[in-house]
C-alpha cells in the first residue's frame, strides 16, 4: 500500500487586543482587531485554492475566529466543520495573564536572579523561562515547559494517528509558541526559529515519520483586499 503522508498548514492566529496592547495572553480570551481580521481574510485569499480535508484549531476563541475567517474565504474546501482541541492552546502564564510583557518578564527575571530581562533573555532558552514563569507564579499554576509541551505532542500525536498516510491536507489553526515549538521539537533544521507574525503560514509535510518543513512563519502569501 503506497504511503501518501499527510500535509499540515499551521496558521498562527490574527492579531488580539492583548497582543496590541502587549499584555501576556496565554489561556485569556480576547477578540481579534480590526486589523488582526483584515491579515486573517488576507492570508485567507492567500489560501482560498487550497482544499483542506480537515480543520482544527485550539479551543480558545482567537483560534476559532481566525479560523472561521480563514474558511469563508476558501473555494476549495468542502467540509468545513472546525474541531476544538484543548491540546493545542497557547502557553498558560498563570496569574501574569493580562500582565503587561514588560511587568512579567521583569518580575520573572528577578525571581531568576537576573539583574535585567535583557540579561535574562541573553543567558536563557525559551523553556528556561516558561520553568521561570511557572516558579515565579505564586500558585505555580503557569506551566512549565514539559507540561506545555506533553499536551501539545499529546494533541499532534492524535491528529498524526488519524490522517498519517491518507495524503490529506490539514488546516491546524493555534498559537505561536505552540506552532513554534511543535515544529522546533519535530524538525532538526529549525534550531533557532524566528517568533511567528500573527495570520502567518507554516506548511509542512509527514511521510514515513518524518516532518519536512516547505514554508515557516510565512506572509508572502498575503493577498490585498483590492486584487
Amino acid at each position: 500500500m503506497e504511503n501518501k503522508g499527510m500535509t499540515f498548514y499551521l496558521v498562527r492566529h490574527g492579531e488580539t487586543y492583548f497582543n496590541y496592547y502587549g499584555r501576556m495572553q496565554g489561556w485569556s480570551n480576547t477578540p481579534l482587531t480590526e486589523n488582526g481580521k483584515e491579515d486573517v481574510r488576507r492570508s485567507g485569499r492567500g489560501l482560498a485554492d487550497v482544499k483542506f480535508d480537515a480543520i482544527y484549531t485550539s479551543d480558545l476563541s482567537r483560534t476559532i475566529e481566525t479560523a472561521n475567517l480563514i474558511l469563508e474565504e476558501n473555494h476549495a474546501t468542502e467540509d468545513k466543520t472546525l474541531h476544538s482541541m484543548p491540546e493545542f492552546r497557547e502557553v498558560f502564564f498563570g496569574s501574569m495573564e493580562g500582565m503587561y510583557g514588560s511587568e512579567a518578564y521583569a518580575k520573572v527575571a528577578e525571581h531568576m536572579g537576573f539583574e535585567s530581562v535583557k540579561e535574562m533573555f541573553r543567558n536563557t532558552t525559551i523553556p528556561e523561562r516558561m520553568n521561570g514563569f511557572h516558579d515565579a507564579d505564586p500558585d505555580h499554576y503557569a506551566e512549565d515547559f514539559m507540561t506545555f509541551w506533553s499536551r501539545i505532542e499529546r494533541g499532534l500525536l492524535e491528529l498524526v494517528d488519524r490522517h498519517r498516510d491518507t495524503g490529506e491536507t490539514i488546516l491546524l489553526v493555534a498559537h505561536g509558541q505552540t506552532i513554534r515549538y511543535m515544529l522546533q521539537s519535530l524538525v532538526a533544521e529549525l534550531e533557532e526559529p524566528d517568533n511567528l507574525l500573527n495570520a502567518s503560514v507554516c506548511k509542512v509535510h509527514y511521510h514515513s515519520g518524518k516532518f519536512h518543513v516547505e514554508r515557516y512563519n510565512d506572509v508572502t502569501h498575503f493577498k490585498d483586499a483590492d486584487k
